[in-house]
């Protein structure tokens, strides 16, 4: 008997819930992603899908660089050594980790998270190159971003590749084994985006062998990742619960945008963030 649905990134929203929903006119979606949304379903039976962009770009820039210096310094392996017991005497050699000042940045997606993050690079004077669906002259001028024709190009040349294209067909598992091949064995991937962009079998494999240096993740496939998943096993591999966009102050705004698109929509009121309008003339 629901007229609208506050939902997750995370909640898979398909025909199911559109046949146990009849009255169903409006879902205000927590995220910015949108691949758990079933598009045509909605749109065919006038239900108006919405998201929450523009709010959570610094908050996951902040923690792509919290990943960045992570991985690179070993915060998270030395915490655990520490916490092991294993910490006994000063010898820092154990606990070596990979300056990142001065070093190249290659970012794969170049919207308003990709942007953020380049922005918080010049403060590292790093160099920073990117690939995108689309060049961005201007931004390359105002940051001083340099454009690669090809993912080729970034993850060659690389010191950190950070990942943050959307989730479509075209970007599932888009990172495999050829491409981790290509990255500096002393190089790391930093994902905040989705797991799914990134074959984690090739990715455990390309760590164990020495391929690359090292990998902090923010998102896996599946969610959550099994306890029992061969990259926990691994000391150069940082892992959180999905929870780049989450400091409080984001977590809020976004809730409140969702509520804002759900009350709009429920009195024909425009909304803020609508991503099927055409969906209307099937109400």
């Amino acid at each position: 008997d629901v007229h609208a649905l506050f939902t997750e990134g995370v909640d898979t929203i398909d025909e199911e819930i559109y046949d146990a929903a009849p009255s169903l006119e409006v879902i205000g979606n927590r995220a910015v992603g949108t691949d758990n949304l079933d598009f045509p379903g909605a749109t065919e039976r006038g239900i108006l899908l919405t998201n929450t962009p523009g709010i959570l770009q610094n908050a996951c820039a902040d923690m792509t660089f919290a990943l960045i210096l992570g991985i690179a310094r070993r915060v998270s392996f030395g915490d655990r050594e520490i916490r092991a017991g294993k910490w006994r005497y000063f010898d820092q050699t154990p606990y070596l980790g990979t300056n990142v000042f001065g070093k190249t940045l290659g970012i794969v997606g170049l919207g308003g998270i990709g942007t953020q993050v380049a922005r918080r690079a010049s403060g590292f004077d790093m160099r920073v190159i990117y690939q995108s669906r689309t060049r961005k002259p201007e931004l390359e001028k105002a940051l001083g971003v340099e454009w690669a024709p090809d993912l080729r190009t970034v993850l060659r040349e690389s010191d950190f590749v950070s990942l943050h294209m959307p989730l479509t067909p075209d970007t599932e598992r888009m990172v495999g084994r050829s491409e981790l091949n290509q990255m500096k064995p002393e190089a790391f991937l930093i994902n905040t985006t989705r797991g799914r962009t990134v074959d984690p079998t090739a990715l455990y494999d390309c760590l164990v062998a020495g391929k690359i240096a090292g990998a902090a993740l923010d998102v896996t496939d599946p969610e959550p990742i099994p306890v029992d998943d061969p990259l926990l096993t691994l000391p150069n591999v940082i892992i959180t619960p999905h929870v780049a966009s989450s400091s409080k102050e984001t977590f809020r705004a976004m809730a409140e945008m969702a509520v804002k698109n759900i009350i709009a929509a429920l009195n024909g009121l425009p909304m803020p963030s609508c991503l099927n309008p055409e969906a209307i003339k099937n109400r």
